[in-house]
């Protein structure tokens, strides 16, 4: 019979319950307190959050999106922010296929997920498994609702409670929808239906389809205007349609002469800009108040695939991801010149600030 001494069996105990704690510690996401300025860019190959701090422009922390996860996290896309009731919550969407190279068609059968996390201590707070490949998930302007895309051939959108996570409604839009935005005031959302080469406008509060509105060909968004329009980067059209928010009507459609990437929408310089991602350029237009349309401003160089944009509060410094660079290009937007470039993770896509 083997014997083990009571001062063996104790050894043992407390060295298999360090090795045990041990790997538990190693599994648990580690909190930050990311409680400064911070640019927040989601890296789609790494499947990480790279967080920038806006006061020196460098990479302060690194967010392992699959940290604490059980399943599998592919390829996460488009990130947005939310402060409500002091606490700031950032929505990412996992469609699970990299849509670097484009936005047209989804693959049969892939399902897609809402992580939600904490932006300051950089934990995921849900891992939310949607029936079909989402482009993005969006936070309502209350804070009440998630809204996400199922990017179908019978597209639909869905909204999610965002206290229980628990389904609230279906919304039956276009083919193929990709993102879905709110319009600056809150009053309405927008949903770029891809398959369709149209917009469908929804009453948030009562979640019925107001108008449905004819764009160019392969919409991704309707990115948001501050200025009462919203912007629509047409992929294959090559083109942006902008939509007046109180007409629902296009009132301008802007010939690129490029595949877009992004629009993003300057009010404190006037300005519009469109990545170029072929290229790895960014092209700006100024407002014209005698001929009440954009007129193309110049360009300049941001890297390979650039992609997102995100200005901030005072509308002086842009930083723009490059898919392709691994990077993200800081721009002075007084003068359109790079400042630097900031090295991120593979294949950066979307860009949020917390200011």
């Amino acid at each position: 019979m083997l014997r083990i001494s009571y001062g063996a069996f104790l050894l043992l105990a407390i060295t298999s319950f360090s090795a045990c704690r041990k790997h538990v510690m190693e599994d648990m996401p580690m909190e930050k307190n990311i409680d400064y300025p911070a640019a927040y860019v989601v890296n789609g190959e790494d499947a990480t959050v790279s967080v920038i701090r806006l006061s020196d422009q460098t990479v302060s922390e690194t967010l392992d999106l699959m940290t604490g996860s059980a399943e599998m996290i592919m390829w996460p896309h488009h990130i947005y922010h939310l402060q409500s009731l002091g606490e700031h919550r950032l929505t990412v969407a996992v469609p699970g296929m990299d849509l670097s190279e484009g936005h047209a068609g989804a693959m049969a059968g892939m399902k897609g997920k809402v992580l939600v996390l904490d932006a300051v201590k950089g934990t995921v707070l849900k891992d939310l498994e949607v029936p079909v490949m989402n482009h993005n998930a969006v936070y309502s302007p209350d804070g009440k609702e998630i809204w996400t895309s199922q990017m179908d051939m019978a597209g639909k959108v869905l909204v999610y409670d965002a206290a229980t996570y628990t389904l609230k409604n279906t919304i039956a839009v276009g083919m193929e929808p990709a993102e879905v935005t709110f319009s600056a005031d809150g009053s309405k959302v927008y949903v770029a239906n891809g398959g369709d080469d149209n917009v469908s406008v929804i009453n948030p509060a009562t979640k019925a389809i107001i108008k449905t509105i004819d764009v160019g060909d392969n919409p991704v968004a309707a990115w948001v205007g501050y200025d009462g329009k919203m912007y629509v980067d047409n992929e294959d059209g090559k083109s942006v349609s902008v939509i007046n928010v109180a007409s629902d009507k296009v009132v301008q459609t802007i010939a690129l002469g490029f595949m877009p990437g992004s629009v993003a929408h300057n009010p404190t310089k006037k300005e519009l800009w469109v990545t170029d991602p072929e290229n790895g350029k960014v092209h700006y237009w100024t407002w014209d108040d005698a001929m009440q349309d954009w007129m193309h401003g110049n360009v300049f160089e941001a890297a390979a695939g650039a992609h997102a944009v995100g200005f901030t509060t005072d509308g002086s410094t842009a930083y723009v991801t490059n898919q392709m660079a691994q990077s993200v290009s800081v721009i002075n937007t007084s003068n359109h010149t790079k400042i630097k470039d900031i090295l991120v993770g593979k294949k950066p896509n979307g860009i949020v600030l917390k200011q």
